[in-house]
């Protein structure tokens, strides 16, 4: 399995829908990490809100943590303002409160790199959400 997984990985950083699906279907573990420690939903393409929607579908931890960044996939939809993304990592029970290496949460990602839209939706949450 572990070669599925770097599959997996390399779908998912690619983009490719179909792939990722016929590989999670086939039995590909959606949290295994490819040889960089790196899981398909921390290297996925994150402006394909489809690959989140199928990783997170079959079970990808929207919560996981870079080891070195602390950053988690919530912090990267928001810094490159992929706001589809960012809303299934969201409904998918990705936590919006959790502060990266540096002490940014993902709204603050968001303001600084100017994406209104994303900001907006993070604001607009309810504190116990």
């Amino acid at each position: 399995m572990e070669q599925a997984g770097e599959k997996l990985a390399a779908a998912a950083a690619g983009g490719r829908a179909q792939e990722v699906r016929e590989l999670l279907e086939a039995g590909a573990p959606p949290n295994a990490p490819n040889r960089f420690g790196r899981t398909p939903i921390q290297v996925m393409m994150m402006g394909s809100a489809r690959v989140a929607r199928l990783l997170l579908l079959h079970g990808a931890d929207p919560n996981c943590a870079d080891p070195v960044s602390l950053s988690r996939p919530v912090h990267d939809a928001a810094r490159e303002g992929f706001l589809d993304t960012l809303v299934a990592l969201h409904q998918a029970g990705a936590r919006l409160d959790v502060r990266d290496a540096w002490g940014r949460l993902p709204v603050d990602l968001a303001e600084e790199q100017g994406h209104r839209d994303v900001a907006q939706y993070l604001h607009d949450i309810p504190a116990d959400a």
